[in-house]
């Protein structure tokens, strides 16, 4: 027996002492991560209403299947077959498992989902409701290991969803020089995703990590310390990030499907 039933526990009925709302907090993560997993998924495989006028949904960038709208694709290169299997797949299945790779293996993450989805623990001095602990060292949260390699992918999707920040400078006639509102969405968007992956533990361990004298590399010492002062904000990033792709993909939606329309400022 583990948790409140371990032998050595108080013998007390309650589950925990504390008196406050304690609840709260992992309730409400849990909300908030599964309506994005909810849209995400309903985003991903309606495949459609994803590219307007030089705005390209972050959730199908890069687009890289023969299903892409040929403006929405780079220099319309679509290595990917629209099919496999006989199955039509969405241009968002092609690409979304790295960044949701990067996220769900992100050490923030872990806290919030560990103590929102499996109460491992709930929060701060409550008991989990587990009888045996296993940490990551079997599947399937042994693949938490692989966070390293996500970051990277996720590097090379920031560098992808800035060129698309930049593409958004061009008029609907295709003219360069012109800024929109949806410009504005997407120089967000991806400049939060840039501070979210900038500030990520690994991050901080790829600039520093494995020096034995930070005097000898100067140059790596001060990339470490500006890693580590956003390091300090990184669960701020990763909200903030999570809620500007949600709202760029949101925005580019509704003005592909007429519903918003997307004013220029000149």
């Amino acid at each position: 027996m583990s948790g409140v039933f371990s032998p050595t526990r108080a013998k007390i009925k309650e589950r925990t002492l504390r008196t406050d709302k304690w609840w709260l907090e992992p309730a409400i993560t849990f909300g908030v991560l599964f309506s994005f997993v909810i849209y995400a998924t309903f985003r991903a495989f309606e495949g459609a209403n994803y590219y307007k006028d030089h705005l390209i949904s972050p959730f199908y960038s890069p687009c890289l299947s023969e299903a892409c709208v040929p403006e929405a694709t780079i220099f319309g290169w679509t290595p990917v077959s629209a099919q496999i299997f006989n199955f039509a797949l969405s241009p968002a299945l092609i690409i979304l498992i790295f960044p949701l790779g990067f996220r769900m293996t992100c050490y923030y993450y872990r806290k919030a989902y560990y103590r929102s989805f499996w109460l491992s623990p709930p929060a701060c001095a409550v008991a989990e409701p587990h009888t045996k602990y296993t940490g990551e060292t079997r599947a399937p949260l042994i693949l938490q290991n692989a966070h390293r390699w996500f970051f990277y992918a996720g590097l090379v999707f920031n560098v992808f969803l800035t060129y698309d920040a930049i593409i958004s400078f061009k008029s609907v006639e295709g003219e360069w020089g012109h800024m929109s509102v949806g410009t504005v969405v997407l120089l967000v968007s991806s400049t939060l995703l840039w501070f979210y992956s900038l500030s990520c533990h690994t991050c901080r361990h790829t600039v520093g990590g494995r020096l034995k004298h930070f005097s000898k590399h100067p140059v790596r010492y001060k990339l470490w310390t500006l890693v580590s002062a956003l390091n300090h904000k990184h669960q701020q990033f990763a909200w903030y990030s999570l809620a500007g792709v949600a709202f760029a993909d949101i925005y580019v939606r509704q003005v592909a499907t007429g519903a918003w329309t997307n004013f220029y400022f000149f």
